[in-house]
């Protein structure tokens, strides 16, 4: 006689999951830009693009992603152009493509490490 398991899920749980996932990926986002504006990289003249014109979009949260995001119309020119002159008077570390080190530098295992942390302590690991 051949047993066949049987398995069964707990819907609950699942959507508790997954509501603490969506929960976890935007405060991971709002912990890389935190982390962002306290390292001072962003260029800063009046502080628009820095403290008002960034944000965390997460509008599409429910397809696993959130975004930080910065919308004024310079940002774009800034951030790919790293050989222009920046003021360091109010960030120190000013310059272009100040994502970098959360892409391929220093920081890349950030926002995993983050997530992994907010995800742990909402399951009470």
């Amino acid at each position: 006689m051949k047993l066949t398991p049987k398995v069964s899920f707990n819907a609950a749980n699942i959507n508790r999951i997954e509501a603490d996932i969506r929960k976890a990926l935007i405060k991971t986002a709002d912990a890389v830009k935190t982390d962002l504006q306290q390292s001072q990289t962003m260029p800063f003249d009046s502080g628009q693009l820095q403290n008002r014109s960034t944000f965390v979009d997460d509008s599409e949260v429910d397809s696993g992603k959130v975004f930080v995001v910065s919308d004024t119309p310079y940002a774009r020119r800034l951030y790919f152009h790293p050989e222009y002159k920046f003021s360091t008077r109010d960030n120190p570390n000013a310059g272009g493509a100040w994502f970098e080190p959360y892409i391929s530098g220093a920081k890349k295992d950030y926002a995993k490490k983050v997530f992994a942390r907010f995800m742990q302590n909402s399951l009470g690991g």
